[in-house]
């Protein structure tokens, strides 16, 4: 029973608390004691603030040396890929060498045989030309049949080609208006090119040259060739003709002078009008002199300027030489004049007046300084 009376007092009802007074002193070094904590904190705040800066500025000294180890390493990065650029645009420079070489090489090649077709086929005109003869002031209604009747004798034809054929319409071509004869009424003469198979036989040909081959018509038959030369010494030169003469009226005006070889009218290719001149070739120089003398003559309704055909060649030398002799005497006379306006002008010229070697004196200087100077 003794013992079970203190375990009732534990399991029994709480006993009322009982406060005790705190004394008032106890407050007061709690408040102490807390502003000593707050101060030794501060002061240790403040003894261990330097060597955060010491770490700080550590820190920047590391940044700055790694920043200029970076800048070294961005240069050496920056000089790699300018040398491998360099390297890149020196190999594409190298292609396009290359390129340009080989195309230029081509391009060469390609010239050189351009060039020789261009040769041969010259050579080929060349001959062609030789083997053909130039058939003029042909009547419009020629055949190849007369043709053929007039030139097969001397040799085996080749061809035979109708040209200054003028349409009578603007649709109809050369071609169409030559096979239907449907030629243009201002048109009173065509001429015609026959091709023969041997330079001899074109040669043999030129035999026709001032036949008749129909009233009024003296076919003129020349090499087609540019190495047959024109000799301007039988030749002259005729000017202010009609529009709409022929050949033959032209020939009966300088069949007087003398023996004609041939008489070209300059005609237009699209009209077949004439252009207002032409050139009458004569056998021999003296029948030069008399057509001379027709110069002015009327010859239908106009008078007609005969002059000499002067070489082009000789001509050029001519007017060099004489202006040469030209530009001389004009250096001559330049060279005159300005001797003349200097003579002119010497009594005029002014002789400079002579510099004083004396010094000048200054106007600053005061008189007292300047007499003991002196």
């Amino acid at each position: 029973a003794a013992p079970a009376a203190p375990l009732a007092r534990l399991f029994g009802a709480a006993a009322p608390p009982v406060l005790v007074a705190v004394p008032a002193g106890n407050k007061k070094r709690k408040r102490a004691e807390e502003r000593e904590k707050v101060s030794e904190d501060q002061s240790l705040s403040v003894i261990q603030e330097p060597p955060v800066k010491t770490k700080k500025a550590r820190k920047k000294e590391r940044s700055e040396a790694e920043k200029k180890l970076s800048q070294r390493e961005n240069a050496l990065e920056q000089a790699d890929e300018e040398e491998d650029q360099k390297l890149f645009q020196n190999k594409a420079k190298q292609k396009k060498k290359a390129s340009q070489a080989i195309t230029k090489s081509v391009a060469n090649s390609a010239t050189g045989a351009t060039a020789k077709q261009r040769k041969r086929k010259r050579v080929a005109n060349e001959a062609a030309d030789r083997r053909t003869v130039f058939v003029g002031n042909l009547p419009v209604n020629c055949t190849l049949q007369v043709l053929k009747s007039l030139f097969t004798k001397y040799g085996q034809i080749q061809s035979i080609r109708f040209r200054s054929l003028i349409p009578a319409e603007d649709g109809i071509s050369k071609k169409v208006a030559a096979i239907k004869r449907k030629v243009h009424p201002n048109v009173k003469s065509i001429n015609a090119y026959v091709v023969f198979k041997e330079e001899c036989d074109a040669q043999k040909a030129l035999k026709e040259n001032g036949t008749e081959i129909a009233s009024g018509f003296h076919i003129r038959v020349d090499t087609a060739s540019e190495t047959s030369s024109h000799d301007n010494k039988r030749s002259v030169f005729l000017g202010n003709l009609s529009y709409d003469i022929l050949d033959d009226a032209v020939r009966e005006h300088f069949l007087v002078c003398g023996d004609i070889v041939r008489v070209r009218v300059v005609r237009d290719s699209r009209t077949g009008l004439g252009k207002g001149f032409g050139y009458v070739l004569f056998e021999n120089t003296d029948a030069v002199h008399l057509a001379l003398k027709l110069n002015n003559s009327v010859l239908m309704g106009r008078k007609v300027r005969v002059q000499r055909v002067a070489d082009k060649k000789k001509a050029q030398k001519g007017s060099d030489q004489s202006a040469a002799p030209k530009d001389r005497a004009d250096k001559k006379k330049k060279k005159k004049e300005k001797s003349c306006s200097d003579d002119s002008f010497v009594g005029e010229k002014a002789n400079p007046l002579k510099k004083s070697t004396k010094p000048k004196r200054l106007k600053t200087t005061p008189r007292s300084k300047a007499g003991k100077n002196k």
